[in-house]
């Protein structure tokens, strides 16, 4: 459904935005005509054909993380029209995302399509870690590509959902890149790519010099 009149998506400062810059009306027409608190159909199968999608954490203090999660098609799973989920792998033991869901569930979810129809869909709402089993239980299964089990789940109960608009999303060409999934090889993953360690290891007169170039 719509969201009706009494009660907007949003909150009250880009509410207050609207008013100071005179956006009200135009942002009306946009919740009138393009957010849902649910996924309709048309959604649901764009979801199921994307193979990524950043997301959206913060903690309970309001430090927030952005972050990619990718697979083949289908590994972000549309449950029903108002839930999602997808596992969680092996990764770099942080748990950034995770942690932040933790202490608070409200995240959001932006799946682009680079490569074929240009635009994106902006998935918003509270999001639950749960255990394989229980996910199991469901009839929920999923395996990574490099053979092992999810150690976990995030379960997404939507809230929001509304389109990202074309004409700032770049064409782009989908290449086969291989993929060694699950390696923990440093230089397969990118190495220090930025230089963060090998500058660290340089003690403080390198970082210096480096500030000052």
């Amino acid at each position: 459904m719509a969201f009706p009149r009494s009660h907007r998506p949003g909150s009250d400062g880009e509410r207050a935005l609207q008013a100071q810059l005179g956006s009200a009306d135009r942002a009306d027409r946009f919740y009138d005509d393009q957010v849902l608190d649910h996924l309709n159909p048309l959604m649901r199968s764009f979801v199921r054909r994307q193979r990524m999608f950043f997301l959206a954490t913060s903690d309970a203090s309001g430090a927030c993380d952005n972050t990619l999660r990718a697979g083949p098609p289908g590994f972000l799973s549309v449950l029903d029209s108002r839930t999602v989920a997808w596992p969680e792998f092996r990764g770099n033991g942080v748990m950034a995302s995770m942690g932040n869901i933790a202490e608070n569930p409200q995240v959001g979810l932006l799946l682009v399509d680079f490569v074929e129809d240009t635009v994106g869909l902006h998935v918003n709402g509270r999001a639950a870690l749960v255990d394989v089993a229980t996910m199991a239980k469901a009839g929920v299964r999923a395996d990574s590509p490099a053979g092992g089990t999810a150690r976990l789940w995030v379960r997404v109960e939507v809230e929001e959902a509304y389109i990202h608009c074309s004409k700032h999303i770049p064409l782009l060409a989908r290449l086969d890149k291989q993929v060694e999934w699950g390696t923990d090889d440093m230089k397969r993953k990118g190495g220090d790519y930025f230089g963060v360690g090998e500058h660290r290891s340089a003690g403080p007169a390198r970082s210096m010099n480096l500030d000052a170039g």
